[in-house]
């Protein structure tokens, strides 16, 4: 059971890492329509986790560093997760 969790975790935060990425990414495309799919999909899952650390950390001279913020923030919120998920199973 135990097993079953802790991969179960490590797999959801890659997925949530790969789309952040890919949404980074296709933010420096200037031509981009977010209002279709699957672009919106990208917009709508990264703004849930960048909008409140652009409120932490907002843009400086038109670069923002919140994806940075989150990247960490979701870093260490996945090794507390795992890490309790190894201490109770």
């Amino acid at each position: 059971m135990g097993y079953i969790l802790y991969k179960s975790v490590v797999y959801l935060f890659q997925v949530i890492f790969f789309i952040l990425v890919i949404s980074c990414l296709l933010s420096w495309l200037p031509n981009i329509d977010w209002y279709r799919q699957p672009f919106r999909f990208f917009g709508q899952v990264s703004n849930f986790f960048f909008s409140p650390c652009r409120k932490i950390v907002p843009p400086i001279y038109g670069i923002d560093f919140s994806p940075i913020l989150a990247f960490l923030l979701l870093g260490v919120i996945e090794k507390i997760l795992l890490i309790l998920i190894a201490l109770i199973f």
